[in-house]
C-alpha cells in the first residue's frame, strides 16, 4: 500500500536537487528518490515534479511511496582477504581487499565488509538503514584499502559528523594514465550523477561541491603515482576528478582508461587503493592514524610499469 506524504521542503535543503532531497528525507537511496519522480509520484506546489529539479525552502511537496522493497539481509559471511587493522569498543578499522562492497545493495550478490564483520563475530552499530549499519563511509568495490565502521551508537554519530564535516583525513594512491599537468593540484569541480548513465557519474555544473587534491609521486614512461588526498566524499570522486582531467585511473576502463594498458600490467580493476586513515576517536578524542600498504596486484603493475618498453 502506498504511503501518502505532504510537507514543506525543509528550509537546510534550499536549492537541492529534488532526488537528493527526497533521499535525505525520506531516507532513500538517490537512484529510487529519482525514479519516484520520474514516474509520476511527486508534486511540488502542485506541479508535477522531475527528479533534476532545485526545491525551494518551504514549496510544498506531496510524495508517494511506494511500499519499500525489503532490505538485503545481512547475513555473516566471511570474506576471504578482509584485515583487521584495529578493533575497539566503538570502532574497528578494516584492511578491505577489492571485490567486496561495503554493505549489501539492490543487484550485489558479492560479499560484503558488513558480513564479513559479523561472520568474525563482531557487532556493529544499530544506527543507520538495515543493510548498511555501522558504515559512516565506502570504498568502491573495486577499491582496496582502509575503512572504519562504527561498533557503538556514540561512534556512528561522532563519526558520521567528523566525514561530513570534514574533520576526517582520507589519503589515496592511484596510477593515473599519463602525466598531470600540472604535477600537484587541485580539483574543484562539482559531481552527479551522468546524464545518461545510471552507473556512472560526472563533473556536471549544479552537481554536489566536491574538491579533490592531488601530488605526483612518481613519473613512469605511460602513467604517474599520484597521492590523493580528498576534502569531499562523492561517489566514485576519484575516478571522475581524474577522468575529467584526461588521466584516468590506469584499468578503470569505466571511466575512459586504456584496456590494453590495463591489459600489460595485469590489472582487472583501477588502480586505486586507500592507503591512510586518520581521525579522532570518537570517545578517547586521540587522534588515529591507519596506513595499508599495496595489495599484491597494485605492488606488481607497478612494478611493471617501471620495466623498460
Amino acid at each position: 500500500m502506498a504511503d501518502r506524504r505532504s510537507l514543506p521542503v525543509p528550509e537546510g535543503l534550499e536549492g537541492e536537487r529534488l532526488d537528493a532531497a527526497l533521499a535525505r528525507m525520506f531516507g532513500l537511496s538517490r537512484t529510487r528518490a529519482g525514479q519516484l519522480a520520474t514516474d509520476g509520484l511527486v508534486q511540488l506546489d502542485g506541479a508535477q515534479a522531475s527528479k533534476s529539479d532545485r526545491v525551494r525552502a518551504g514549496a510544498w511537496l506531496d510524495v508517494e511511496l511506494p511500499e519499500p522493497p525489503a532490505a538485503p539481509v545481512v547475513a555473516p559471511h566471511p570474506v576471504d582477504g578482509l584485515v583487521i587493522v584495529h578493533d575497539d569498543p566503538d570502532i574497528v578499522v578494516v584492511d578491505k581487499p577489492v571485490g567486496v562492497a561495503a554493505h549489501p545493495s539492490p543487484g550485489w550478490t558479492g560479499p560484503t565488509v558488513v558480513a564479513g564483520l559479523r561472520a568474525a563475530g563482531f557487532t556493529v552499530a544499530t544506527s543507520g538503514a538495515p543493510e548498511r549499519q555501522g558504515v559512516v563511509h565506502r570504498l568502491d568495490v573495486g577499491t582496496s584499502g582502509l575503512m572504519v565502521v562504527a561498533k557503538s551508537e556514540l561512534a556512528y554519530s561522532a563519526l558520521k559528523h567528523a566525514f561530513r564535516d570534514r574533520e576526517v583525513d582520507k589519503i589515496y594512491h592511484a596510477v593515473v594514465q599519463g602525466h598531470p599537468d600540472p604535477s600537484r593540484g587541485t580539483i574543484d569541480a562539482p559531481i552527479d550523477r551522468h546524464p545518461s548513465h545510471d552507473y556512472r557519474f560526472a563533473v556536471v555544473s549544479g552537481g554536489r561541491p566536491s574538491v579533490t587534491h592531488y601530488d605526483t609521486l612518481e613519473a613512469f614512461r605511460s602513467a604517474s603515482l599520484v597521492q590523493v588526498r580528498l576534502e569531499t566524499g562523492r561517489t566514485h570522486q576519484i575516478r571522475v576528478h581524474m577522468a575529467a582531467l584526461r588521466h584516468p585511473c590506469v584499468g578503470d576502463l569505466t571511466y575512459g582508461a586504456d584496456p590494453v594498458l590495463a591489459a600489460r600490467l595485469g590489472l582487472g580493476r583501477q588502480w586505486l587503493h586507500a592507503v591512510r586513515l586518520s581521525f579522532t576517536h570518537p570517545r578517547s578524542g586521540e587522534w588515529m592514524e591507519f596506513s595499508s600498504d599495496y595489495p599484491d596486484d597494485l605492488a606488481e603493475a607497478l612494478v611493471r610499469l617501471g620495466e623498460p618498453a
